[in-house]
């Protein structure tokens, strides 16, 4: 028997009703949250390094993902892992290569999303400690500050220092944060060097406190430094965690990935109507001039790049001898499922 067009269409248009009515208490369930309230643990939220937290934040977008987010600030991305491993977090934001370390140590977590595509992270001499200094070498047995001990700052110092035969054991390590506490431990003579984020490596470049000597602020810095591109900021936690929530990832990945998009086309005065004004550091031009130094560092749309998970296990087997990277089983360290999803809806 022929269908009539009419019949055909009223059949069709019928059929997918149906489907739809079928679908939508599935997609439903599939989006309610598993959990809408999460801690997050940072280390040094003022930092450039955490730029996309403090936008996502700040606009509403993780509210308006249905999330009612507890931050929890630390001096450095290695107690914002202790909160993690410690139960008192459920995600950090904080450096990829923390997933790398822990699976060394057969602790399994997970990146979920992407907000840096270069660590951001210069290390510098005080021009006041050691106004001759030439050569690396001339760090043995010197004081470097980093955010604090363990953390990417430290990681970064350790791979420039290893590079001139320089162990850990050579230095001492001390932990500053990374803003006001910062600057006022280089400028009153606590420490000789220092490994940190912006905007405070900018602020103490540009009053000639500091001479750079290593700079991952810029995607060719940091070619330059790890021989290739290096995630830096992530949102990371249990691969437990992941399996057993997954809206509430996808929720967290939506997120940072509006805050990403938002940040692409942000001007400087957006920048400073968005973020604490006491991230500010008391300068807006200083805060500003570091901006636009670390603009290309931050990440474009949360999407871990095949290659960046491989520098990450090429620098930290170059200085840690603990870590093997026949053991490791980078595919473990990162999903980019929740940042693709993302990354469509937002069109990033």
């Amino acid at each position: 028997m022929k269908i009539s067009p009419i019949t055909r269409r009223t059949f069709t248009s019928a059929a997918a009703l149906a489907a739809a009515s079928l679908a939508a208490p599935a997609l439903r369930a599939q989006n309610k949250l598993e959990k809408s309230k999460v801690s997050i643990a940072v280390g040094g939220k003022a930092a450039f390094y955490y730029l996309p937290l403090t936008i996502a934040e700040q606009l509403g977008y993780f509210k308006a993902e249905g999330l009612d987010v507890e931050i929890s600030d630390f001096a450095g991305g290695a107690r914002a892992l202790q909160a993690l491993v410690g139960g008192s977090a459920d995600v950090v934001s904080g450096a990829y290569e923390h997933t790398i370390n822990m699976q060394s140590k057969n602790q399994f977590i997970q990146s979920i999303v992407l907000m840096g595509r270069a660590p951001q992270i210069a290390m510098g001499v005080s021009t006041k400690a050691l106004p001759n200094y030439r050569a690396l070498s001339d760090l043995r047995g010197k004081k470097i500050g980093v955010s604090a001990p363990g953390s990417s700052t430290n990681m970064v110092a350790n791979l420039v220092l290893s590079r001139a035969g320089i162990k850990a054991s050579d230095v001492s390590f001390v932990g500053v944060g990374t803003s006001a506490g910062a600057l006022a431990a280089l400028r009153s003579g606590q420490i000789d060097a220092m490994s940190n984020t912006d905007p405070v490596m900018t602020m103490l470049e540009q009053k000639g406190e500091v001479k750079i000597i290593s700079d991952t602020r810029t995607l060719k810095g940091t070619l330059d430094v790890f021989g290739g591109p290096m995630p830096a900021a992530c949102f990371y936690t249990h691969g437990e965690f992941v399996q057993k929530n997954p809206n509430t990832c996808q929720a967290l990945a939506n997120a940072i990935v509006h805050g990403l998009k938002w940040l692409q086309t942000a001007g400087p005065s957006d920048i400073i109507k968005t973020v604490p004004e006491g991230y500010l550091l008391g300068d807006r031009a200083l805060y500003l001039a570091s901006f636009n130094k670390v603009r290309e560092a931050i990440a474009l749309d949360g999407i871990m790049s095949d290659e960046g998970p491989r520098t990450a296990l090429k620098a930290l087997t170059s200085f840690d001898p603990n870590i093997k990277a026949e053991r490791i089983e980078l595919a473990k360290t990162y999903t980019n499922e929740f940042a693709r999803r993302a990354k469509d809806k937002f069109k990033a």
